[in-house]
């Protein structure tokens, strides 16, 4: 239980629910896929609708939202988008359903339940921390979305595990206190990495993965640490840029 501090960690929908559900502020991080390719959409003026589904149902909502569907990594033709952050740097559009069975169902979930979500990556982490701060009091949820194994239980990967550090450790730094053991462990964590991020997220397992499969400039994106101005807020269901102050 965490509920006795403002200022929390947990991982997947599971540990969002648990430490999200009376929570002001969730702040979602999906490093090396949704929140990075969420952070660089907004950057570019994009406007965000996460989807939990990656079927025929998400091109139903995407030509109803007026929306560019983003398709699987491996999907993707030339000149489409995906959740490939490279993509959507090299195919700018204004509107983009991204479906995501991780960061976009923690964040639907939270939003519905009247919490104010937010999507950080190793981009924007000092941005999203700066922003947080501008509501003084407010109970801060911050959850690491991790990856799925086949069978569909979590595994926890550790560029969230750092990239939730970094926002906790921003925080932290910045004058909130009333920190969650579990949160102090995720700051921990950020901070003895925090000089070589860039090859970390290179040789862990996630970016290994990425690199394998053909996708290294996805990595290098995620590796632009502090570089992004831009807060990605859900606003309903989609999330909308705000700047940090």
């Amino acid at each position: 239980m965490q509920r006795a501090y403002r200022l929390r960690f947990d991982w997947g929908l599971s540990g969002a629910q648990a430490v999200g559900q009376d929570a002001d502020v969730v702040v979602v991080v999906d490093v090396l896929s949704f929140t990075t390719t969420l952070s660089v959409a907004v950057e570019a003026g994009a406007e965000v609708l996460p989807y939990r589904w990656n079927d025929a149902t998400a091109a139903r909502r995407a030509a109803e939202r007026k929306a560019v569907l983003a398709v699987g990594r491996s999907e993707a033709r030339p000149g489409d988008i995906s959740l490939s952050p490279a993509t959507i740097r090299a195919n700018p559009v204004p509107r983009i359903l991204l479906p995501s069975p991780n960061g976009s169902t923690i964040s639907l979930l939270l939003g519905e339940r009247g919490a104010t979500v937010v999507g950080a990556a190793l981009r924007n982490f000092s941005a999203v921390a700066q922003w947080i701060l501008r509501a003084p009091g407010a109970t801060v949820a911050v959850v690491a979305a991790g990856e799925q194994w086949g069978d569909g239980s979590l595994r926890a990967a550790v560029e969230d595990l750092w990239g939730a550090g970094a926002v906790i450790h921003a925080l932290w730094t910045a004058g909130l206190r009333d920190v969650s053991p579990e949160a102090e462990a995720a700051a921990a964590a950020f901070t003895a990495v925090a000089n070589e991020l860039p090859p970390r997220l290179r040789a862990c397992a996630s970016g290994r993965e990425l690199i394998e499969k053909g996708f290294p400039e996805d990595v290098e994106i995620a590796a632009e640490i502090d570089r992004c101005p831009s807060v990605p807020v859900l606003s309903g269901d989609v999330f909308l840029v705000r700047e940090r102050s």
